[in-house]
């Protein structure tokens, strides 16, 4: 990470001449502007605020501003909120030439926090786990296609017929990752340079299928490193001529991209799940019981949920079970690295959306004391339990019928995101598919 002085002795050296100030929208990218480094240090650092359009956090995929939102509409004029640099999330972006990186929160003019803001929601949650005395730990797994085509080649062939970095299934392998390796390589090293600590690269499911592990964190820190190597591994791919999808099931033939979320609650130095407490009974009866309810934080797109089917690595039910990668919930680990693996979220949830889902859950449970199930032994695939929504119309109806939800997370929230998912399958329901076409066009 990257000091103050540290900043200003950069500056005055030539070393860095941009800092790219930045929040995540609803759909986890990164927005916001670059800030020429005299002026961030002369204004910005000194309490100066960076305002944005608060159409920001009331848009759909190709940033058509949408109706239903209270904190932005036309009715409203579209006004500004202001970014309010995290100072703690300074960094240099070693791959982009001259360049920092502070990721922000977003406030109203008077410092009041947008409630809404991805980020803002799990803060939320964070402070009330410490509240209870816990201090929650996170780490995310994301899973990626690596492919040959840029992105500007696979824009003009409508994202169809794309290469994969490697013909076959590399999972583990060696010597077919070793082709990879140029570019994983750099990415690694990127982010390590971007303060980010990294653990492993390994090739996974699928042709082309990859996946960088990095150590984990507390729960902000590790939602704000996601965003950030989610971001910056585009940015690489660009630069080395190819590019990487986190779309969670980019073909139907393929096997979809998961975001695997480990999480436990700690107390002081100490996990509070050491031992099978109640604590950990507790959060992942919480777990199972609720994070259904809370579906579109998780899986927040049609395209989300087609990753979802039998002997594919994603789940379909809400079992649990040691070492059992059949379940929705696979516990890991042991003594002071217990943890439970979320197995549902796919690649492409926003990391502040979907671990305060699974927080808020587990906390739920903890505060209620909920009693934790048996655990499933064998292929969850074909158990009887509960099965996670399968459609974004189901997990909408979910959310719509939640007590839990609104009074964890508050009403302003999930009215939100209640209109982001609807909008969002509205838009999806008005589409032609070439499903349709194909099948339809001649012989329909």
């Amino acid at each position: 990470m990257l000091s103050m002085e540290e900043l200003r002795g950069s500056v005055e050296r030539g070393e860095i001449d941009t800092v790219v100030v930045a929040f995540t929208d609803m759909q986890g990218r990164l927005v916001g502007k670059r800030l020429q480094a005299d002026y961030f240090l002369e204004e910005v650092a000194e309490g100066q605020p960076v305002e944005g359009c608060n159409y920001l956090l009331a848009l759909e995929m190709e940033m058509d501003p949408v109706p239903g939102y209270e904190i932005a509409s036309w009715e409203r004029g579209y006004g500004d909120f202001d970014m309010v640099p995290d100072l703690d999330t300074l960094r240099r972006i070693p791959w982009l030439e001259g360049t920092a990186l502070v990721l922000s929160d977003v406030a109203w003019h008077d410092r009041t926090p947008v409630a809404p803001s991805p980020r803002q929601v799990l803060k939320a949650q964070v402070e009330r786990a410490r509240a209870l005395g816990f201090e929650p730990m996170f780490g995310s797994e994301l899973e990626f296609y690596l492919l040959k085509e840029t992105y500007a080649e696979a824009h003009a062939r409508h994202y169809q017929g794309l290469t994969p970095s490697v013909p076959y299934i590399l999972d583990y392998h060696i010597l077919a990752t070793s082709y990879d390796e140029p570019f994983i390589r750099s990415v690694r090293n990127g982010m390590q340079g971007a303060g980010i600590r990294v653990e492993s690269s390994k090739g996974e499911a699928w042709p082309g299928q990859q996946e960088i592990n990095f150590r984990y964190a507390d729960a902000v820190t590790m939602a704000d490193n996601h965003t950030v190597y989610k971001n910056g591994i585009k940015e690489i791919a660009q630069q080395h001529g190819c590019a990487v999808t986190f779309m969670a099931k980019p073909d139907h033939g393929w096997i979809g991209n998961s975001c695997h979320v480990h999480s436990s609650l700690w107390q002081g130095e100490k996990s509070a799940f050491a031992g099978e407490s109640d604590v950990f009974k507790g959060y992942l009866a919480g777990q199972i019981a609720h994070v259904a309810e809370l579906a579109i934080f998780l899986a927040p797109n049609v395209n989300s949920y087609k990753r979802y089917a039998a002997g594919s690595w994603a789940p379909t039910t809400l079992a649990w079970g040691y070492d059992n990668r059949t379940c929705g919930f696979r516990i890991v680990g042991h003594g002071q690295g217990l943890r439970t693996e979320s197995r549902i979220p796919g690649a492409d949830a926003n990391p502040y959306l979907a671990f305060a889902a699974l927080l808020a859950a587990g906390l739920e449970g903890v505060e209620r004391g909920l009693e934790l199930p048996p655990p499933y032994e064998g292929n969850a695939y074909e158990s009887d339990a509960r099965r996670f929504p399968h459609t974004l119309r189901d997990a909408i109806g979910e959310l719509e019928q939640s007590t839990m939800a609104r009074a964890a997370l508050g009403d302003q929230v999930v009215e939100h995101y209640l209109n982001y998912a609807r909008t969002e399958q509205r838009l999806f329901d008005q589409v032609v598919t070439c499903y349709e076409r194909e099948r339809l066009f001649e012989r329909g």
